[in-house]
């Protein structure tokens, strides 16, 4: 066998480097290059899991008839325009949003370009937050159905139960400023002001027509207009609250001068109320009837009143249109008690369940008074009975929708206006409706 030195003996030999050199020399490293275009194949079925709570939610929607929105489409055969966006993927896209806490259209349109569920869920199709706007904004009564067909499912599977509903509100922070309330002299100011900006960028459209400058002046009157249609709102807001307050003084009879009102210029809908916190904020009040028990919303109603007085028959006649019949037991909170209601209640069969309020005499709330009738009586015997208060327990579960929903970032509404607030809360309700239907099925 051949030694080392006998077969590298030829080479010459080689001068360790100097080790001063050696330490002067940059060290060779990997640095990131971010500069750069890279071509990557994405494998788009597998960027979540088999058991990812959007899969749920995209489960649902493609077993929708969406054919009234599909119906609105013009890009059609071989006849000429860009293809539609899916309306079916634009209501799953919110429908996710909304149980990711994701609120905005902006925000929504950079997820679906970053996140691999978004992504998911577009599977290659582009969205502009316009787009996603409008839709949210406008297919409320599409969600409304959609809402009742999905409780009807549920209730023919044997999930929920709609003898006994529960109802409760939530007050919820509308997308308007405090300093936006005006009072009447300051609205007429502001009416007069924006007319006649409106008419002198109209003027100027018209005498000097450039191509260069007209698009920056049509939008700045399209600006100045819908100023003014907000503060023609807010006017027309003004009158109604005059009017509310001018029944509730002639209830009363004590003869104070109730303060002058105030309307906003942002959102002519919202009203400032008392909020869970103990402070006064514009808001709307949301009313949800829920399957006591089960966490399924069973309807929603958006109300401007800061109050709850007066609201369980609005509902309860709300769910006899949609479900074609009352629940037999009813549970609300002690504010929304009314001796009317009540009696109404039971003349159709439904028994309410809400605690008395009590009296500022120290009285039994339990007895009879004095002018009750029957269902009033039968009211108080039920609830003087251990089996009526354990009944009643019932109705906290479905406070715990209003914390879902809280967990879901619906803490102000980036819309305006009674009809889209309408439209974003039935979104939830529904979001919420499809996870814990999904749960309660899984069980």
């Amino acid at each position: 066998m051949m030694c080392d030195d006998e077969l590298f003996g030829a080479l010459p030999e080689q001068a360790p480097p100097p080790a001063d050199a050696a330490s002067r020399a940059a060290p060779r490293m990997r640095e990131p290059r971010r500069d750069q275009i890279e071509l990557r194949a994405v494998d788009i079925e597998s960027l979540i899991g088999q058991d990812h709570p959007v899969r749920v939610i995209w489960t649902y929607v493609e077993g929708l008839d969406l054919s009234e929105l599909e119906n609105r489409i013009k890009a059609r055969g071989d006849r000429p325009g860009h293809p539609a966006t899916s309306p079916r993927l634009l209501l799953a896209l919110w429908l996710y949003a909304n149980s990711d806490g994701v609120g905005s259209a902006r925000a929504l349109e950079r997820l679906c370009n970053s996140h691999d569920v978004y992504r998911w869920l577009c599977g290659g199709v582009s969205v502009n937050y316009h787009t996603l706007s409008d839709f949210r904004v406008g297919c409320a009564d599409l969600l409304d159905r959609l809402l009742a067909e999905h409780l009807a499912a549920l209730a023919k599977a044997g999930l929920v139960d709609l003898d006994t509903l529960a109802q409760d509100g939530v007050r919820i922070r509308a997308n308007a400023g405090a300093a936006s309330f005006r009072r009447e002299a300051t609205l007429e100011r502001h009416l007069a002001t924006a007319e006649a900006v409106v008419e002198e960028l109209k003027r100027e459209v018209e005498e000097r027509p450039d191509a260069s400058n007209q698009r920056i002046k049509a939008a700045r009157e399209r600006a100045a207009r819908e100023r003014s249609e907000r503060v023609k709102a807010a006017n027309a807001a003004l009158d109604e609250i005059k009017q509310q307050r001018q029944e509730r003084e002639e209830k009363r009879g004590n003869g104070k001068k109730p303060k002058e009102p105030r309307a906003s210029t942002t959102d002519a809908d919202a009203r400032v109320m008392k909020m869970a916190d103990g402070g006064f904020r514009p808001g709307y009040n949301v009313q949800v009837a829920t399957a006591a028990g089960e966490q399924i919303v069973a309807a929603v109603e958006v109300r401007n009143t800061g109050s709850d007085r007066g609201l369980m028959r609005p509902m309860l006649e709300r769910l006899r249109a949609r479900n074609g019949r009352l629940p037999k037991q009813h549970l609300v909170d002690g504010g929304f008690g009314s001796a009317q209601d009540i009696e109404w209640a039971h003349a159709e069969g439904t028994d309410v369940y809400c605690p008395p309020t009590q009296s500022k005499h120290g009285t039994d709330p339990y007895l009879p008074r004095r002018g009750d009738g029957a269902g009033v009586l039968a009211w108080r015997a039920r609830m003087a009975d251990e089996a009526g208060k354990s009944r009643y327990k019932l109705r906290s579960i479905c406070e715990c929708i209003h914390a879902r929903w809280r967990n879901w970032n619906l803490r102000q509404f980036t819309v305006r206006g009674s009809e889209k607030v309408r439209a974003v809360v039935l979104g939830y309700a529904l979001t919420n409706n499809i996870l814990q239907g999904h749960r309660l099925a899984s069980t």
